[in-house]
């Protein structure tokens, strides 16, 4: 076992986070906010000599891994499996629209990780599909000289459930994992000794 530490970090604000619209599949872009936000860490990700980066093919997500990569001297690979929950016929809308059309929704989608949006898909569907991101890089690198940091930029929902997946966390207990601020970032990691994953830092970042 030689893949060691895991970064999640999350893109810079968009448009839509900064309107306070639901995004999952829609291709928002950074905000100036955003891009300052991407060109601030940076400088501390690449501190963290990551041997890779993988991004969400989602532009916000894309946008932010170039100027990480930039920092990083290193190329990024994109991977669909990272992209952000599909919020069905929730996307595009507020909190606010979304309550009013289905009253209580909110609420069950937030404490229920099975809980799907009308033609969407669930938490736990969305670590189904990136978990093996992960599994195929434990692979990939099983028996390295080196230990090994990867880092992958991807969305809050994402990375939220991929932590409790990664954690093994029973369902039940994933709406106890919040959000990420935009820019900030979940670490795991984990020993030779004590191969499973721990949760080593969460929502961490520079400045507020």
């Amino acid at each position: 076992m030689s893949l060691r530490r895991l970064v999640l970090l999350r893109h810079g604000q968009t448009d839509y986070n900064a309107a306070g619209r639901m995004q999952g599949h829609l291709d928002s872009l950074l905000t100036a906010t955003g891009v300052e936000q991407a060109t601030a860490v940076a400088p501390e990700v690449a501190r963290l000599a990551p041997d890779r980066l993988i991004s969400s093919d989602l532009r916000r997500a894309v946008d932010t891994a170039d100027v990480v990569a930039a920092a990083c001297g290193r190329p990024v690979k994109l991977d669909p499996r990272l992209r952000e929950t599909h919020l069905g016929e929730w996307q595009g809308r507020t909190v606010a629209e979304i309550e009013q059309e289905w009253p209580g929704a909110i609420a069950a989608w937030r404490s229920d990780a099975a809980w799907t949006p009308p033609a969407g898909e669930s938490r736990v569907d969305v670590v189904r599909r990136s978990l093996p991101v992960v599994e195929e890089l434990d692979e990939e690198y099983d028996g390295a000289d080196a230990e090994t940091t990867i880092v992958l930029v991807a969305h809050g929902g994402l990375i939220a459930g991929l932590v409790c997946g990664l954690l093994a966390l029973p369902v039940s207990s994933w709406p106890a994992i919040g959000g990420l601020g935009n820019c900030r970032w979940a670490a795991l990691a984990r020993r030779e000794d004590h191969p499973r994953w721990r949760l080593a830092g969460y929502n961490v970042g520079v400045g507020e």
